[in-house]
């Protein structure tokens, strides 16, 4: 995972990917193929897409539910 520091800006790191796909989920849940396509109109690699998804699960910031569909976790 491309981490922002001296070498590496914000917008190259895999950090910078998060809010697109965190908008897509906040429409709706979607299946990873379905999101991998809208997430690749964002110039996110396959590589990049499987690091941000990893980090976003890790964070609690998405799950999966029983039917192998991605979505927003909400908190109270």
């Amino acid at each position: 995972m491309k981490l922002p520091n001296k070498i590496t800006s914000y917008n190259e790191s895999s950090i910078s990917k998060f809010p697109p796909i965190l908008k897509v989920l906040r429409e709706g849940e979607k299946s990873p193929i379905e999101l991998y396509e809208k997430a690749k109109k964002d110039k996110i690699s396959i590589s990049e897409f499987m690091e941000v998804i990893d980090a976003l699960y890790a964070l609690g910031k998405i799950d999966l539910n029983g039917e192998g569909k991605l979505y927003y976790v909400t908190r109270d």
